[in-house]
């Protein structure tokens, strides 16, 4: 099966290439406009093709490729991959336009392509954990930077969406009710909460980016238990009083451990087994659109519109 990467940025170096190139039975090229950066990559990886250009990939006869640009380039490269019947795995979000996202995932369904957004919590094995909980009431999850406020686009859909995606994931049933604060401040978002609710649960997300530290902490509760997951780490059990301390072994990668290794071997397993995703870009799709009302809500009440 033969892949493109496309970008060859942080995150493509430090979570996906480490990741994709120990898989067997790969053939992989490697694609970026920056030529000092795409000699580098190959030759550290001992990658034999490269391209410049998304076209050059499709010459090449690529089955899949995984988007790692800027968000500003997604749209045309996801609508030129689908438009030659290329499965695409690309990094949250689609685009910073939900018309746009909607459009291409429409785009996909009726090409009969995969297209898998890079929600990678949902693969995250202490995350994944809440999931087989039963009875799950109140889900709370905060990721908080310091000192980071931004126009509440960029805000909410490079960063908050993750968050979003996650209590999305783990409520329980049909949410019927979203409640959503925000705190803007001299045309930028400083903090945001979003609250889904159905019956019998309550899921809360958290973003402050006016925080004292970095952080990312997941609580799930049910009757008689508490889950407190900090970082993707560690998880803490507390029932009866008592508490117990769950972690990885020593020798458990880091990409492991958030989910990396999981996500990237689900989507290239359903390309070869010709099967359907387990995250379908329809589901994609509902956390973009929740986070669009976000963005609606912090520009309505006085942050600056962002225009890219």
């Amino acid at each position: 099966m033969r892949i493109g990467i496309i970008g060859l940025g942080d995150i493509a170096r430090k979570a996906y290439l480490p990741v994709i190139t120990a898989i067997e039975n790969i053939e992989l090229v490697l694609c970026t406009r920056n030529s000092e950066v795409l000699h580098q990559t190959a030759n550290q990886y001992r990658i034999g093709e490269t391209a410049n250009r998304p076209e050059q990939l499709i010459a090449a006869g690529i089955d899949a490729a995984f988007i790692h640009t800027a968000t500003e380039s997604h749209a045309g490269i996801i609508e030129l991959l689908i438009r030659h019947g290329i499965h695409v795995y690309v990094d949250k979000p689609i685009s910073y336009n939900y018309g746009e996202s909607a459009r291409l995932v429409e785009l996909a369904e009726s090409m009969g392509v995969q297209l898998m957004v890079g929600f990678n919590r949902r693969y995250a094995p202490m995350v994944a954990d809440m999931k087989e909980q039963n009875d799950r009431r109140l889900v709370i999850m905060q990721k908080n930077r310091v000192n980071f406020p931004d126009f509440a686009r960029r805000f909410v859909l490079d960063d908050f969406i993750h968050v979003v995606d996650t209590i999305r994931f783990l409520a329980p049933g049909e949410i019927k009710d979203t409640t959503i604060t925000t705190y803007q401040q001299d045309g930028k978002l400083y903090h945001v909460t979003l609250q889904l609710e159905g019956d019998g649960f309550t899921s809360t997300a958290i973003m402050n980016r006016d925080n004292g530290i970095s952080e990312e902490t997941l609580e799930v509760m049910s009757p008689g238990n508490k889950w407190l997951i900090d970082g993707l780490n560690t998880t803490r059990h507390f029932h009866a009083g008592k508490e117990q301390l769950l972690k990885f072994n020593d020798w458990d990668p880091v990409l492991y451990r958030r989910g990396f290794h999981q996500i990237i071997s689900h989507f290239l397993d359903t390309i070869r087994s010709n099967s359907e995703l387990g995250l379908s870009a329809r589901d994609a799709l509902e956390t973009h659109r929740i986070c669009e009302l976000v963005v609606k809500h912090a520009e309505e009440h006085g942050a600056d519109i962002w225009h890219g």
